[in-house]
This record gives C-alpha cells, sequence and structure tokens, in this order.
C-alpha cells in the first residue's frame, strides 16, 4: 500500500435519503441510530473494504449530517439511541485501517479531526439542545467504535460471553486512538491511570462485567435482556429530558441543500465566496450579509450563510490542502446584520429554533478556531465587521484594518462579543485576546459606537492599521511572508498561540490529535515497510526500533 494516492474531492453534503451507512428512525422521543455500514460503500472504491462495520470519512459525513438534522428537523426527540445491526457481534471495529494505510498523511490528520468535530458536536448536543446521546453496543466496539461511544452520555454493553470495549492502537497499530479515547477516559470517564494504561495496551479489551466495574461502560443486561432493558432506560431518560427542555416543541425545521456553483476562480454560495489564488496557497473567503428580514426557517441568513461558511472550510481543509493562508472578509448592510443578529440572541431565550441557529454558529466559529491554516482579517473598505461578525475577525490570527481619511471604515462590538459564541476554551475570545487583562476587555466592551482603525489598533482590536499610502504594500508583505515559512512549523505554532489559557476536554484532544497524529502517524514504527499499521493483516510482525525519543 502506498502513501501517494490522490484521492478525488470530497463532498460534506448529503441526506438521510441517500445514507449508505446509517440508518435512522424516530419513535416518538427516541431516536434509533443503527451503524450499518455498507462494505463495499467506501469514499473511494474499490480500494478497501469497510468490513466489520469499520469506518471512513463517509460514513463519518453521514453521523455529522445525522446529528445536525436531528437538531434542527427533529425537536422533539430526546433520546438518541446510537446501536449496531441486530444479531450483529461487532458494533464497530473503529476506523478502517486499509483506508488509513493508504490514504495520505494530510488526510488523515484532516479524517481525525473531522471525526472529533462530530463527536464533540454530540457531546454539544447532549449539553445545550435537550438530546442526550446513549451508545447502546449490542456487539464489540473497538477502537474508533469505542471511542464514537466515549461521546455518548451513556454507555450500554451487551452481556453475551463475546461483546467487549478496546482502544488496541497501542498494541496492534502502533499508534494512539486518534478521536479522543485517551482524553475522555482520563477527563470525562475519570478512569484511573493505572487502569486506562492496562485497558489501552489490552488488544482485547474488557468484556461487560469488567468494563462495569471498571466505569468503562455505565450499564450492561445479557441478551435476553437486552431489548427490554435498553428501551426502558432510553424512555427513563427521554421523560428526564423532556421535563428539563420543554422549549422543544412543534415541528422540525428541514435543511434543504446549499446552492453551491463553480467560479473562475473557485466557488459561490448565495452569501459565501471562495477565491483561490493564483498559486493555489491563498484562498479569500468574502462572507456577505442578508438582504432580506430574518424568517424562521432554513432560509434565514443567520443560518444559511454559516451553513455555507462550515461547508467551504471543510472543502478547504480536505481538497486544497496547498492552501496555507484564509483572508477572511465581510461585506453587506450593518442595520440588517444587526436585526439578524438581534432575532437570533433574543429569540434563543424562549424558542429552540433560533437557540439551535445560536449554536450552531458557535460550532461554525470553532471549526473556524480550529482550522489549521494561518487566519488573517482583511478589514477593508466595505467591510461589514459587526457583533456577530466581528467574531470571525477575533479567531483570526492576524487583523489588519484599513485607515481610510474620513474614518468611515469602522468595526462595531455588540452583545454578540460578550461569550455568547464560546470558544473550545470556554473563553469568549475577546477574553482569550487579552489574556490575564480583564481591564483591556472592559475598555473595549465600554465602545457602543463605531471604531475606526486608530482606536481599534489602540484598544488591541487589530494588528495594524495602514493608511492608504501603505495599505496594498503592508498587507501584500503580510501575506507573501507568511505563505513562504514551513506550514508545518505554522501549524504548531497557530494550535498553540490560539487557545492559550486553562484547557478543556476539547482543546486537550485538539491539541494532542496534533501533537500525536502529526508525529506519531509518521514514525517508521507506524507507517514504514515494517510498521504496525502497514503490516496489519499480514502474517509477519513489524519491526520496531525500540530507541525512544
Amino acid at each position: 500500500m502506498g502513501h501517494d494516492f490522490a484521492y478525488p474531492p470530497v463532498d460534506f453534503e448529503t441526506h438521510p435519503d441517500r445514507y449508505r451507512h446509517w440508518k435512522l428512525q424516530i419513535d416518538g422521543p427516541v431516536a434509533t441510530l443503527t451503524m450499518a455500514v455498507d462494505e463495499d460503500g467506501g469514499l473511494w472504491p474499490g480500494r478497501y473494504e469497510l468490513k466489520l462495520n469499520s469506518y471512513d470519512l463517509g460514513v463519518d459525513i453521514e453521523l455529522a449530517d445525522a446529528t445536525q438534522r436531528l437538531r434542527f428537523e427533529h425537536p422533539q426527540v430526546r433520546v438518541v439511541k446510537v446501536t449496531g445491526p441486530e444479531g450483529s457481534k461487532v458494533f464497530c471495529a473503529g476506523a478502517n485501517i486499509r483506508m488509513l494505510g493508504m490514504a495520505p498523511h494530510a488526510f488523515k490528520v484532516n479524517f481525525c479531526k473531522f471525526t472529533n468535530e462530530t463527536r464533540v458536536n454530540i457531546e454539544d448536543a447532549t449539553t445545550h439542545s435537550g438530546q442526550v446521546w446513549v451508545a447502546a453496543l449490542n456487539g464489540t466496539a473497538s477502537g474508533g467504535g469505542y471511542e464514537l461511544a466515549l461521546a455518548c452520555e451513556e454507555i450500554w454493553l451487551i452481556e453475551d460471553g463475546n461483546a467487549a470495549v478496546s482502544l488496541p492502537e497501542v498494541p496492534l497499530l502502533g499508534v494512539l486512538p486518534g478521536t479522543g479515547g485517551l482524553t475522555r477516559l482520563t477527563d470525562k470517564r475519570k478512569l484511573r491511570r493505572d487502569i486506562a494504561d492496562v485497558f489501552c495496551t489490552k488488544a482485547e479489551g474488557f468484556r461487560a462485567r469488567d468494563a462495569v466495574k471498571h466505569d468503562l461502560v455505565d450499564r450492561s443486561w445479557p441478551r435476553s435482556q437486552w431489548a427490554q432493558g435498553t428501551a426502558a432506560r432510553a424512555a427513563e431518560l427521554a421523560a428526564q429530558v423532556a421535563a428539563a427542555h420543554p422549549e422543544r416543541q412543534g415541528p422540525g425545521v428541514p435543511l434543504p441543500p446549499l446552492s453551491r456553483r463553480a467560479t473562475e476562480t473557485g466557488w459561490a454560495y448565495d452569501h459565501v465566496q471562495v477565491q483561490l489564488g493564483h498559486d493555489g496557497r491563498v484562498a479569500t473567503i468574502t462572507l456577505s450579509g442578508p438582504s432580506d428580514a430574518p424568517r424562521r426557517d432554513a432560509t434565514t441568513w443567520s443560518l444559511q450563510a454559516f451553513r455555507e461558511l462550515d461547508d467551504a472550510l471543510l472543502r478547504l481543509r480536505l481538497n486544497h490542502l496547498g492552501v496555507g493562508l484564509i483572508l477572511v472578509q465581510t461585506r453587506g448592510d450593518r442595520q440588517q446584520l444587526l436585526a439578524h443578529e438581534r432575532q437570533v440572541i433574543d429569540g434563543a431565550e424562549g424558542d429552540w429554533f433560533w437557540r439551535e441557529v445560536q449554536l450552531f454558529q458557535a460550532r461554525t466559529l470553532r471549526r473556524l478556531d480550529n482550522t489549521s491554516k494561518t487566519l488573517f482579517a482583511i478589514i477593508d473598505a466595505g467591510s461589514a465587521f459587526v457583533g456577530t461578525l466581528f467574531e470571525l475577525a477575533l479567531a483570526c490570527d492576524r487583523q489588519y484594518m484599513f485607515a481610510d481619511e474620513d474614518g468611515q471604515n469602522t468595526v462595531l462590538l455588540t452583545d454578540a462579543n460578550q461569550g455568547v459564541f464560546p470558544m473550545a476554551t470556554g473563553l469568549s475570545r475577546l477574553d482569550a485576546r487579552f489574556p490575564g487583562d480583564p481591564d483591556a476587555v472592559e475598555a473595549v466592551l465600554e465602545q457602543e459606537d463605531e471604531i475606526d482603525a486608530s482606536v481599534a489598533e489602540e484598544l488591541g482590536l487589530v494588528t495594524a492599521s495602514p493608511d492608504d499610502i501603505d495599505w496594498e504594500d503592508e498587507v501584500r508583505i503580510a501575506v507573501e511572508e507568511r505563505a513562504s515559512l514551513s506550514p508545518d512549523a505554522l501549524t504548531g505554532m497557530e494550535q498553540n498561540l490560539r487557545f492559550g489559557g486553562a484547557e478543556t476536554c476539547e482543546t486537550k484532544i485538539y491539541g494532542r490529535l496534533s501533537a500525536w497524529q502529526n508525529w506519531i502517524f509518521q514514525r517508521p514504527n507506524a507507517v514504514g515497510e515494517r510498521g504496525a499499521l502497514t503490516m496489519y493483516g499480514h502474517p509477519e510482525r513489524p519491526v520496531f526500533d525500540f530507541d525512544r525519543t
């Protein structure tokens, strides 16, 4: 298996009518999401088989779609039960080894990141949307299969003498559980270090009795009581969640396909345009504001524009690896932007739909935070970095603001910049911008009026504010300089600088992912000619270099 496979572009849009690997069934307040992977339905047809309910990016894209649709289209659902095919001995064998073995390194890392983001979104639904996810493991869950279960609020394991949970990456593949497994064991389920150590080096894992004993799962039932026990527990949870979230009532809001079209320099949606530089190293994302009033459906600007932005970021990550720098621009009528923002913030207080819109905007902004590309905000003449859209600027590594002679180029802060859209750290982007300096945050938030370039730089809201003489040259030089630097060094630098302050389970997952996957996945012990990942499934054993570094 080579590592130079040039994979075709990835499409991140799907619909339950087109799912090949998941079956979604709604029964009142309980949704059952059955993982029934089509062996021949891999993202790269003919190159590997998805045996033992293993998954690739295509399987995860469907799961991500289901998590979003359940929140918007099925507000009556209180419990989402993830399970495997009836009668199967395997719930999920984890990420497909053949796919990992042949995938380019950058694809592996982006695959693991997308999988992590989807699982964090599952946890977000449980925490904020009154949809509690539970894993009903009716067969063995190993590797990424158990990591999916770890993202759920409760884990149930069938007790049949065969089913087990395991994280076998270290003993079998020479890598690590790359989708949050170790972090969720220690930070979420609070396992003792020695028990976690034994578990992660025991390839066969723990069956039900020991899994319950060591808190690797929450409940177990024998096969004869499995259907009745899981149904009763799901109903019990659903009743509890319904009592806590009475606002989630009424019909759902369908999510229509995005309108995307190719352009001479990239592609465009209704509100977002992506322009690729001629050298393929720099891309510009321009997000335009609304042209009409807010409305309570999926085409309202606040939801549609952020769905478009989310899709654009994913396509840039996977399909345009050479792009190392994204320039972020905005356009639009400020009063209309503020009207849409006010509808979202006020509506979120009592209407589940507007609350979900706000939560989706927050998730998209965190996707931007977590994108392994340099981000520069270009606040030029005609920009519309106000309130919610100013969060885009705050998410960037640098902000360049044009200082026009008459001071008409301005930014505006609103309630949206006071923690409505928290980062993965739990901090607002303003708090993260001024670490240890609450006075600076207070000074910024005292600004009730439009802020021109000179004041913005004085307050620390922008990196630089060149005038009309220096603007073009300073921005051009900054872009050219950034594009000339090592992308590996920049990824490491940005990951450290973007997430200052105390860590959370989520930031640990992403930070360790960058370290683990960018190092271990390139070491000969894993992917060399005789590495464990390369040799998996062959009769020969891997050959390790036993020097520790």
